[in-house]
This record gives structure tokens, sequence and C-alpha cells, in this order.
């Protein structure tokens, strides 16, 4: 089972919202975003299978269609009817397939830089990404995750946070297998041809300097989900909900608050 924390309001009947991160699978990734929400909804954060402190890894088999099953199986623990979905990247692929599949147990969702199918440039990504890892370790994979994630100024300007963030990285690896595994699901998910089917008020949060997923793929999701809106920032990268937290808080905390 995995690991999760609970945060704000309490009580059976309190507004839900489970958080789903990316690639590194850490509840922690959501800790700018945590007082805000907190102050409307009850916030549950999870470390996916592998990550952070949920032991086990990610099944060789299942992808995409496995992880909701553990998001699944953790609102069944809690005793959730219905819940709201934030999902950043992978998180947000994870919220697509409940959505798709289980469609009434979603309120809202909220998808940051995701995609119904990945992006060749996304795919090229990768590549460099599993080169780093399997020809130069762990020490080179994560000195260069940064550079997928915020853009060069905020770096510059955060370097003492870059330097803690690798030393974390490195001492929290979550292992070759299950990295390479949760890659192969990036690439293999697809849903375009359900898209179509997700009616669920939809914010889409995508930026245009985001260096690891092309914008357009989050128009595609505009185009092709019913009740989809798009918030098209021009500056925060793939993590911006970090780069600019107080922007990115408010635009979800208005969404989620719309009667």
């Amino acid at each position: 089972m995995v690991h999760y924390d609970i945060f704000g309001a309490s009580g059976e009947d309190a507004p839900t919202i489970i958080l789903s991160s990316g690639l590194g699978g850490s509840g922690t990734y959501w800790t700018p975003q945590i007082e805000a929400l907190s102050e409307h909804f009850r916030v549950i954060t999870y470390d996916h299978l592998g990550t952070g402190r949920s032991p086990g890894e990610v099944p060789e088999q299942g992808g995409i269609a496995a992880m909701a099953d553990d998001v699944m199986k953790l609102a069944e623990e809690l005793g959730l009817k219905t819940f709201s979905f934030m999902g950043h990247a992978l998180g947000g692929l994870i919220g697509l397939e409940i959505a798709a599949r289980q469609p009434e147990v979603i309120d809202r969702l909220v998808l940051i830089n995701a995609w119904d199918k990945a992006d060749p440039h996304s795919g090229r990504c990768f590549d460099v990404r599993i080169a780093l890892l399997k020809n130069s370790g762990v020490p080179a994979f994560v000195k260069a995750q940064p550079l997928f994630l915020y853009p060069a100024v905020w770096m510059s300007e955060n370097a003492e946070r870059m330097n803690a963030e690798e030393a974390h990285a490195a001492a929290h690896f979550q292992g070759e297998q299950n990295i390479m595994r949760r890659i192969a699901a990036l690439r293999s998910f697809d849903i375009g041809d359900r898209l179509a089917e997700i009616t669920h008020q939809t914010l889409l949060v995508a930026t245009k300097d985001d260096l690891l997923v092309p914008y357009t793929r989050s128009v595609r999701l505009s185009n092709m989900m019913p009740n989809a809106e798009l918030a098209l920032l021009d500056f925060g990268a793939h993590a911006v909900n970090i780069v600019d937290a107080p922007k990115f808080n408010k635009l979800v905390v208005d969404f989620l608050s719309r009667v």
C-alpha cells in the first residue's frame, strides 16, 4: 500500500483532492501547494510505489493503469466516494486514466503539463535521461534532472536549492528498475481515443517554456476534452507549481472553488 499524508479539512463531507506527482513520485513535490489548498479542502498526497516512503516497485506490466489502481485502493481505504484529482505530468496521466475508467469517482481534474500521448520531443528527453542513468550513473541522472524541470534563470537564482535537491535526489533515488518502468509507462500511455468521454470540469495548466513537454500537448487536451479549460503561462517550465507557486495556487483554488 502506498504511503499517504492528509492535510487540511476533516470530516466525511469535506471536499477532498488527491495530489499525484510526476516521474519522481514523491508526495513532498506538492509542498508549495499544501498551505493554500488546506484552507479550503482535505488534501491527500501520496508516494507512488517504489518512491519516497512507499515500499515495493512499479509492476513490470500495467503501466499507468496499474498506478491508477493504486490511487483507487487508497481512495477505498479512506472511504472516498468522490474526490477531485490534481496530477503533474505522469500524475496527470493517472488522473486521465481514472476519469476514463471510473468517471463517477472524479469531481474535478487539474492536469499540469500532461498529455494523451507522449510527444516525440518528450521521447528524445527520455532517451537522454536513460542514457545518463545507464552510462554515467545516478549522480549524472539527478544532476541533469533540474534542467527538465525549471527555467534557466530560476535555477541560477536558486543555486543553493538546486544543490540541496540534487543531494536529496541522489540519497533517495528510487532505483534504476523502477525509474525505467515508470518511463516505459509514460511512453506507452495513449488515451486519445477516450478523451471525448472525459466530461469532467478540467483545468489544464501548461507553460510555454516547458523543455520536457511541449505546451501543444495541453492545447490538444483542451480541444479534445468537452469541459476542459486551458491556463497557458509564459513562465514556469515543467515544474510551474514550484517556480511560481502563488500564481499557480490561485489558479487551482479559484477553479476548484467555482460553483
